[in-house]
């Protein structure tokens, strides 16, 4: 039945993808509604959650120590003693993923219905999205790392229909060519360390792998293999990570991956392609835990990357900039957590940032649509009274992204904090950095949530009457400020309740998730010495003590504008270094995209047009100049081609007669 889970969405691809088509070829032929393609894609992945929650029960109901279910479907790739099975594996890990992937995925699904109702074309949107779930399904079930791969480039492929999908729009559509291009960057290093990896253990079967890495016990290196070959091969795939999961360096095509719809964005950066990287390392602990500077490098670059984020967060106004900017931060987390060696800790927050931060997005898709398409978080304000509904829930998620107990960012995110100051592989410097981190995010969700529902609107209000639709315009210059219908309020419910209850799946100590996940990536390795378990709960005060502090400024900074404004006019400097976002991407437009720009028209016009083009074009005029030449004795008339074949014919019985001669 695994195959079943990518199967449905990859079904709702080719009906609504040919349905698309079909109408595209006749111009006169009835364009599919929302409503219809919507709802296929939405039964086609909901219908996958539904045997992706079938089989975890299945493998609940098993031994721990044979908690898997297998299902090879056929030879992928045979060369040689290379043999490659097209199949799937389904163990504690990627259950998990799958349940997250296709339930928020039906959610946000269901919320596209009523998002994407008034677009010219819903059966290519909702094509696309079926086509993005069945990618990343490919991705967490393969059994080995081609297959991995294979949905890896898939949500590439597909973030870039998606991401550029008003490709009209130039804005957008670089947007889309920006992650694009971003992500084959990254995938260049996933590349090499996968060829790297088979040519070093023989095997790309992950389960195959992880027996000949492991042979030689817990914590040993494999018999011949070098310690710098393993940091090789795991800092060649974390490359690969930088890319998909947007980290230093390669973060940038993140935030402008905004363009696309807001339901793309919450597919996108809450619960599926972002977080392929952690999966990864997850998947491939057995590897990374071998090699201490690889986990080095993760969870420096993950604490970096959090930081560094948070920063550029707190000065955004569009309402979706800050949210694409936090899920940077948040993915910094979670390599944070994986790179001490807490791999539970970094699933666990990869599961609660699914669920709060699909509800942020999802819920400034609300308000966009509610605001008639505006997301400047300074033109709002005062939105709690007029759509109370997408307040109540948006205020769920702002809690528990601020790390507010008991809500489920809370649990997830401190453990993160305790693992990174009390581990082995942590340090008390990568805690300071993620607690700062922690401060920042209350502060700018914060400022997101006050400058959106609280105080006064910063808009014009129009006075009138509605439309039956509920998005009339009324009377005067302003806007008819409406709530969301229920078809994007519900999904919006469901998140919710997850965001404030989803936490207590990994209550510290009690943690269900920590036992479930035991298989994989091995028993909890404890804390390092000379760190008292006690601790535990100082920290976790400390850091809840952090988030109120981030919270109460910035409700006193931001309930009156001027004071906002003062602040930033006293670092003026500072200020516009963050609102330029560090000048990263000018950065790079220079050291980067000119010198590539300019040695490809170089390389354009002093090679292809001056050579290439003249040595094809001149073989092109020797052969005119030598048919027009021939074409001089093409007279048409009979009596001179007669003429011509007497002098060959004579030419000819000359030649014998010499020979004779001879």
């Amino acid at each position: 039945m695994i195959s079943l889970i990518p199967l449905f969405p990859l079904i709702g691809f080719l009906i609504n993808g040919t349905w698309y088509a079909l109408g595209q070829s006749r111009p006169g032929a009835r364009k599919a509604s929302a409503g219809l393609t919507g709802g296929i894609a939405t039964l086609a992945i909901f219908a996958s959650f539904l045997v992706s929650l079938q089989l975890f029960l299945q493998l609940h109901g098993m031994p721990e120590d044979g908690r898997v279910i297998e299902q090879m479907m056929f030879s992928w790739m045979k060369v040689g003693d290379f043999n490659l099975q097209m199949g799937f594996r389904l163990d504690s890990l990627n259950t998990l993923f799958t349940l997250v992937i296709t339930g928020v995925g039906t959610l946000i699904h269901l919320y596209s219905v009523g998002y994407m109702g008034h677009d010219e074309t819903p059966g290519k949107f909702f094509s696309y999205l079926n086509l993005f779930c069945f990618a990343m399904l490919m991705l967490v079930l393969g059994s080995s790392l081609p297959i991995l791969f294979l949905g890896w480039e898939g949500v590439g492929l597909c973030s870039y229909l998606l991401i550029g999908y008003w490709y009209a729009d130039t804005e957008k559509a670089s947007a889309g060519k920006k992650a694009f291009i971003a992500n084959r960057v990254g995938d260049l290093g996933f590349l090499l360390g996968m060829f790297l990896i088979y040519t070093t253990f023989g095997t790309l079967d992950f389960a195959q792998l992880k027996e000949v890495v492991m042979a030689g016990g817990h914590g040993a290196l494999p018999h011949g293999v070098a310690l710098g070959t393993i940091t090789t091969i795991c800092v060649l795939l974390f490359v690969g990570c930088t890319g998909k999961s947007a980290q230093i360096p390669l973060f940038v095509w993140l935030p402008d991956a905004m363009a696309g719809p807001t339901p793309v964005s919450a597919l996108i950066h809450a619960a599926t392609m972002v977080t392929s990287g952690i999966y990864m390392v997850t998947r491939l602990n057995f590897l990374y835990s071998l090699s201490p500077d690889a986990l080095g490098l993760v969870a420096g670059i993950g604490a970096a990357t959090a930081l560094f984020a948070a920063t550029i967060a707190l000065v955004q106004t569009d309402i979706k900039k800050v949210l694409a900017y936090s899920t940077v931060s948040q993915l910094g987390y979670m390599f944070l957590g994986c790179g001490v060696g807490a791999y539970t800790a970094g699933v666990f927050h990869v599961i609660t940032h699914a669920f709060f931060k699909a509800l942020l997005f999802l819920g400034a898709g609300s308000v966009i649509h509610g605001m008639h398409e505006e997301q400047n978080i300074l033109k709002m304000g005062g939105l709690r009274s007029r759509m109370p509904r997408t307040f109540l829930v948006f205020a769920i998620g702002w809690l528990a992204i601020c790390g507010i107990p008991p809500f489920s960012g809370f649990f997830s995110k401190d453990e993160i904090l305790w693992t990174a100051f009390s581990s082995p592989h942590g340090s008390t410097v990568l805690w300071a950095v993620g607690a700062v981190t922690a401060v920042m995010t209350a502060f700018y969700m914060t400022r997101l949530f006050s400058l959106t529902f609280l105080g006064q609107p910063r808009f014009q209000e129009a006075h009138g009457h509605d439309d039956h639709h509920g998005h009339g315009h009324g009377h005067g210059h302003g806007i008819h400020v409406h709530e969301s219908p229920w078809i994007m309020v519900a999904p919006l419910g469901v998140l919710a309740v997850l965001s404030a209850a989803g936490g207590f799946m990994g209550v510290p100590h009690l943690s269900w998730l920590e036992h479930w996940l035991e298989p994989v990536v091995g028993a909890h390795h404890g804390i390092a010495e000379g760190v008292s378990p006690s601790l535990e709960w100082v920290l976790m005060g400390v850091s809840v003590v952090g988030a109120v502090v981030g919270i109460t400024f910035a409700l006193k900074l931001y309930s009156n504008l001027k004071n906002a404004e003062k602040l930033a006019q006293s670092g003026s400097g500072l200020h516009k270094l963050l609102v330029n976002k560090w000048y990263v991407d000018e950065l790079y437009e220079a050291i980067f995209v000119k010198p590539i720009h300019a040695l490809s028209k170089g390389l354009w016009k002093g090679f292809d047009v001056a050579v290439i083009d003249r040595f094809v074009v001149g073989f092109g005029r020797i052969s005119q100049a030598t048919g027009q030449a021939v074409r001089t004795i093409q007279t048409g008339s009979i009596q001179v081609y007669a003429f011509v074949l007497g002098l060959g014919l004579v030419a000819t019985v000359g030649y014998l007669i010499y020979g004779l001669a001879r």
